[in-house]
């Protein structure tokens, strides 16, 4: 990726018009506080869903400024879910993020089979990070939403980033398809998916992407690591998507990198027909400001 930060993300929104977000069930200190934050740098116009008087009492404590921000009042979260959901279905908005609601509720509204956000795609995690000592971003994916992809969830997965980077202006992103070692091998299941999928790149099955794998993470991010192992690739040293195995292993290299290596981080959900800001409740504001842009500049309005 050509950008070495998030904040360079930003230059993807200038000259062009806000997007509308509406946050369900607002009554939510730290996502307010996001969303009020990207409001004010001027790359969306939020919509208020939920405790009218909830969302009001946390502005007061918190000097936040509310002036002409619409607030639709629904205490229900339920309700609330749906209100916005509807409001992204029918172009009203251009961006869903959760608020005080769990994400299985929030991801039942967006799954809803009347109302919904389906896209016929499968839903997929999508994350970018800021690594001191990584010379770009590097985004992974899928570590929150799908546990143990098989072959076809992996192809939905790659595609849904693929498309999500070349919104962001990467044109052939370098995909690298993690296993524990680089070598296949036919006991280790995740080994025979990279091969298949590199295969497919190949073939034109999969496009707008170079795909190698199986790597290991140290090939992927390190062109001296794979060069010290005899691996040629196009892909190792210069990583744009790290394809997680399954969630366990994408998980814990989410939060390595945040709490060890202290990358920054944004974050939304591929797949539906708008994306989706999903934050964890252990994600900081600043994560949760960065998902709001990110999401921001890959929403399909001009």
């Amino acid at each position: 990726m050509a950008f070495k930060h998030l904040s360079e993300l930003k230059q993807l929104l200038v000259d062009k018009p806000a997007r509308r977000l509406v946050l369900a069930a607002a009554q939510d200190h730290n996502s307010l506080s996001s969303v009020l934050m990207a409001a004010h740098d001027g790359f969306i116009e939020p919509i208020l869903v939920g405790d009218k008087d909830a969302i009001h009492n946390i502005a007061a404590q918190n000097n936040f400024d509310l002036t002409g921000v619409r607030v639709v009042h629904e205490p229900d979260s339920e309700m609330a879910i749906e209100i916005a959901v509807r409001m992204v279905r029918s172009n009203q908005a251009d961006i869903l993020m959760k608020g005080k609601v769990g994400t299985s509720n929030l991801l039942k509204g967006v799954l809803n089979k009347e109302w919904g956000l389906r896209s016929g795609s499968l839903l997929s995690h999508f994350a970018i990070f800021e690594v001191a000592a990584y010379h770009k971003l590097i985004a992974v994916t899928d570590v929150a939403m799908n546990i143990a992809p098989n072959l076809q969830d992996k192809i939905a997965i790659v595609n849904n980033s693929v498309a999500c980077l070349n919104r962001l202006g990467v044109e052939m992103p370098k995909v690298a398809v993690l296993g524990a070692v680089e070598m296949v091998s036919e006991n280790m299941q995740a080994t025979l998916d990279a091969a298949l999928l590199s295969k497919m790149n190949q073939r034109d099955q999969i496009r707008h992407c170079l795909i190698d794998g199986p790597l290991a993470f140290d090939n992927a991010i390190s062109l001296e690591s794979a060069t010290h192992k005899g691996i040629r690739s196009d892909v190792a040293g210069d990583t744009d998507l790290l394809l997680m195995p399954d969630i366990e292993v994408g998980n814990v290299l989410y939060k390595s990198l945040v709490f060890f290596a202290h990358a920054g981080v944004a974050a939304v959900i591929l797949g539906a027909t708008a994306p989706i800001v999903l934050t964890s409740r252990s994600d900081s504001d600043q994560a949760k400001y960065y998902s709001i842009v990110l999401a921001a500049a890959i929403t399909r309005k001009e």
